[in-house]
């Protein structure tokens, strides 16, 4: 059974849909607790949701044992209950059809009955092989679907990435789906409010956005238009705060893996009125992010700074990502920990 949570801060509140019954969270410092309310029906997604890493064995190939204790970390060091799988962070498009159902199955096993929401990415550049992983991501558990917008072969208005997205999302009509925006990487520019205006009535099951841009009007037009059962998903972690400002409903991004507890405390505090606290926090992250970028940011340095700092074993990205060197990700640890700790 579906259970709501809800993060007590001050006099607002952030609710994750999920299950559970009392849990507190610490990072380090005893960031904040969180209580679990009374079932919930398809309730609004919202607060943080970690973009999780795959793990590879050395050889390259996925590692589920490093499942069940990643799940845990979260939970434990980060108190982030909402995960995001198979996506950007987690080097979907790198991965088989095959590898995708088995990690997804098992992010599903594992976050049972600890996890609030496991949401599962399941675009790919085929509408066969997304239909397919959105049925079996229905046939796992799973709470959620999403995709990315097909960038080979690119859509070419709004209509033709709608049509796309039914098709997906009839494949597992159940699942709240949630459109995934991120231009940099898809090339796809489309603005997003284009895509979702009146979009309930072509697919029931649309729940809302994960918007990885930085078009604040494009940002804030989705969110004032946005059906009350909806939620628009910040993915742009270093300008967290404006989505927030902006009206968001909650973020998903890779680093809410490893400072996660900090960035709870942000929304805390813009929560609680306090944006003297919260632009704090931003600009730890602002500072961090523009160290890490200057010695080149990817999804390979992600990962290898996400080990260092969880101690979880991830191993090394997939081609045409390259490994990052272990000299480059122990500077940027050293500069989390001089901001952060």
């Amino acid at each position: 059974m579906k259970m709501s949570a809800l993060f007590t801060l001050g006099s607002s509140h952030l609710r994750f849909s999920g299950r559970g019954s009392l849990y507190l969270f610490t990072c380090r410092k005893q960031c904040f607790s969180l209580s679990i309310m009374a079932p919930a029906a398809d309730a609004k997604l919202t607060g943080l949701v970690a973009a999780t890493f795959t793990p590879f064995t050395t050889q390259g190939d996925i590692n589920l044992p490093v499942i069940g204790p990643y799940i845990d970390y979260l939970i434990e060091q980060q108190g982030v209950k909402g995960i995001f799988v198979n996506g950007t962070t987690g080097e979907g498009m790198s991965l088989t059809v095959a590898e995708r159902k088995v990690l997804a199955e098992e992010w599903c096993q594992k976050a049972k009955g600890k996890m609030d929401r496991v949401i599962v990415h399941v675009g790919c550049l085929s509408v066969k092989e997304s239909q397919e992983l959105a049925r079996h991501a229905a046939q796992i558990g799973a709470d959620g679907i999403s995709i990315i917008a097909p960038f080979f072969f690119k859509p070419k208005n709004p209509e033709a990435l709608r049509e796309f997205m039914k098709e997906v999302a009839a494949a597992a009509p159940n699942l709240p789906f949630y459109y995934y925006q991120i231009p940099a990487l898809t090339g796809v520019n489309v603005q997003v409010i284009d895509v979702i205006q009146d979009i309930e009535q072509l697919i029931p099951s649309f729940r809302g956005v994960k918007f990885t841009g930085s078009d604040l009007m494009d940002l804030g037009q989705c969110v004032s238009y946005c059906r009350p059962e909806w939620s628009v998903l910040y993915g742009v972690d270093e300008h967290l705060l404006a989505g927030l400002a902006m009206g968001v409903h909650g973020a998903v991004g890779s680093t809410y893996n490893y400072i996660g507890c900090h960035v709870n405390k942000l929304v805390s505090a813009f929560e609680n009125g306090d944006l003297v606290k919260a632009r704090t926090i931003q600009f730890k992250m602002q500072e961090l992010l523009s160290y890490a970028m200057k010695l080149g940011f990817d999804v390979g340095v992600n990962k290898q700074l996400m080990s260092e700092l969880s101690g979880l074993s991830l191993g090394p990205p997939r081609l045409p990502l390259t490994p990052c060197p272990h000299a480059q990700a122990e500077l940027i640890s050293q500069k989390y920990r001089s901001v952060f700790l």
